[in-house]
C-alpha cells in the first residue's frame, strides 16, 4: 500500500443576512457574480437562495487550508458588505422562518425539490465538510468504517444551532434533527469492501432512484467527486480557528487509522447502536454532558475524552504539521461552542432588558462579528 499524502479540503456553507435587520436575505445575482469573479469555482449558490457555499482547493497541509479558507471568508465578507449584507457561518439562523425562503433555480435543485417533497423545504441549515485524500478505494471504505466511532466527538465540538424559528430548541445541533429527515443520512452502513458499497449504490442508480452517489448524505462517505473520504457531520462554525481544529482532527484521525492498518492493526468496530447514542448526546448536549467511552462502558467528560484523543493523535498531528490546531480542541471545550456562546449572548441581552426579538438580533450581530475574527 502506497503511503497516502492526506491532502485536505474544507467546504463551508454560509447564510446571508441584512446587516441592519439581521434577517435572512436572498443572494442577489450581482453579488453572486462578484463572488464568482473573485473566487471562480470555489464559490457557488446553495439549495436555498439565502445560502452560499465555498470550498478550498486541494491543500497539502493545514497551513495551506488556513490561507485558502481565510481568503474565501474575507472575500465573501467584502463582497457582501457592498450590498449591506454579511455572511454567517452558523448552522441555523436564530429566528428565520423556513417556510418563507425561496430556493435557487437550478436543475439539480429542481430535481431535489421533486424527489424529496416537503422535507427538503426545511433545509435552512448549513454544515462543514472536510475531505481527506485517500486514493485507494478499499482503503477509503475500511478507514470510513473505523472512523465512525469518532463522528460524535467532532459533532460535539462543532455545535452551532441551538435556535430554530426564534425558539431555543434545547439541542446544541438542531441542524442534525432537520437534516436527518432526508433519506440516506446518518451513520453509514458497515460495508466491509468498496465493491460491496458500489453494489448497493449501483442498485439505486440502476433502478433510477438516484442519479449518482452524491445523493447519499451519510455523516461520512466516500466522496462522489474526489478520491477522498468526506466527513459531513459537523455544524458550520463562526470562528475559522475552530473549523481548522476540526479539520486537523479529521486529518489526524484518518492518518492514525491508516497507519494502524499499515502495522496490521485496526480500530475496533463498535456497535452502531452505541455510536448512535453518542451521536444523540453530542446533538443534544454538545460537549457539556460527556460521551460514552464504549471501550470502558462508562460516561466520560468531554474534556477527558479530548485530552485522550490529542494524546492518541499526537504523533500523527506532528507528522501532518497540525498539532497546534489539534490542541485547539481543548480551547473549544474550555471556552464553549457557538451554541453555548449564542445562548450566553441571548441571556445577557434579556438581562439587560431586551425582549426576545431584540435578544435574537443581538445573537446575529455577535455571529457577524465572529465570522471575521482572526482573518486579518
Amino acid at each position: 500500500m502506497n503511503a497516502p499524502e492526506y491532502t485536505l479540503g474544507i467546504e463551508e456553507e454560509y447564510l446571508l443576512v441584512d446587516t441592519e435587520t439581521c434577517a435572512l436575505v436572498d443572494v442577489p445575482d450581482a453579488l453572486m457574480r462578484d463572488c464568482v469573479q473573485a473566487l471562480g469555482d470555489q464559490v457557488s449558490p446553495e439549495f436555498l437562495a439565502c445560502q452560499i457555499e465555498v470550498g478550498t482547493g486541494v491543500c497539502a497541509s493545514i497551513a495551506e487550508a488556513r490561507a485558502d479558507l481565510g481568503h474565501l471568508r474575507r472575500t465573501i465578507s467584502t463582497c457582501a458588505a457592498a450590498y449591506g449584507m454579511a455572511p454567517l457561518a452558523v448552522s441555523c439562523h436564530p429566528f428565520a422562518d423556513w417556510q418563507s425562503r425561496k430556493r435557487t433555480e437550478k436543475p439539480r435543485y429542481d430535481e431535489l425539490a421533486r424527489d424529496l417533497g416537503g422535507v427538503v423545504r426545511r433545509m435552512l441549515i448549513c454544515g462543514t465538510h472536510v475531505h481527506i485524500g485517500l486514493p485507494d478505494d478499499d482503503l477509503r471504505m475500511d478507514t470510513m468504517r473505523q472512523f465512525s466511532y469518532f463522528l460524535p466527538h467532532l459533532l460535539a465540538l462543532s455545535t452551532s444551532s441551538p435556535f430554530w424559528g426564534g425558539q431555543d430548541t434545547g439541542l446544541n445541533s438542531y441542524r442534525l434533527s432537520v437534516f436527518d429527515n432526508l433519506p440516506r443520512t446518518g451513520l453509514p452502513p458497515e460495508f466491509t469492501a468498496y465493491a460491496e458499497y458500489r453494489r448497493s449504490v449501483d442498485m439505486l442508480i440502476d433502478a433510477g432512484l438516484i442519479e449518482d452517489s452524491s445523493k447519499i448524505w451519510w455523516d461520512i462517505r466516500p466522496s462522489a467527486r474526489f478520491p477522498t473520504i468526506e466527513s459531513r457531520i459537523c455544524d458550520v462554525m463562526p470562528f475559522m480557528e475552530h473549523t481548522l481544529t476540526i479539520a486537523a482532527m479529521v486529518q489526524s484521525i484518518t492518518r492514525m487509522l491508516v497507519e494502524l492498518r499499515r502495522r496490521n492493526q485496526r480500530w475496533r468496530i463498535y456497535d452502531r447502536f452505541l455510536i448512535a447514542e453518542n451521536r444523540w448526546r453530542a446533538q443534544r448536549y454538545g460537549p457539556r454532558e460527556g460521551l460514552l467511552d464504549i471501550g470502558r462502558g462508562a460516561l466520560v467528560p468531554m474534556g477527558e475524552l479530548v485530552a485522550e484523543l490529542i494524546e492518541l493523535l499526537d504523533a500523527d498531528a506532528m507528522a501532518l504539521g497540525c498539532l497546534n490546531e489539534l490542541r485547539g480542541a481543548q480551547d473549544i471545550v474550555a471556552q464553549g461552542t457557538s451554541s453555548e456562546r449564542q445562548r450566553a449572548v441571548y441571556a445577557r441581552a434579556v438581562e439587560d432588558g431586551a425582549d426576545a426579538s431584540e435578544a435574537l438580533r443581538a445573537v446575529v450581530h455577535a455571529l457577524m462579528s465572529e465570522f471575521t475574527q482572526g482573518l486579518d
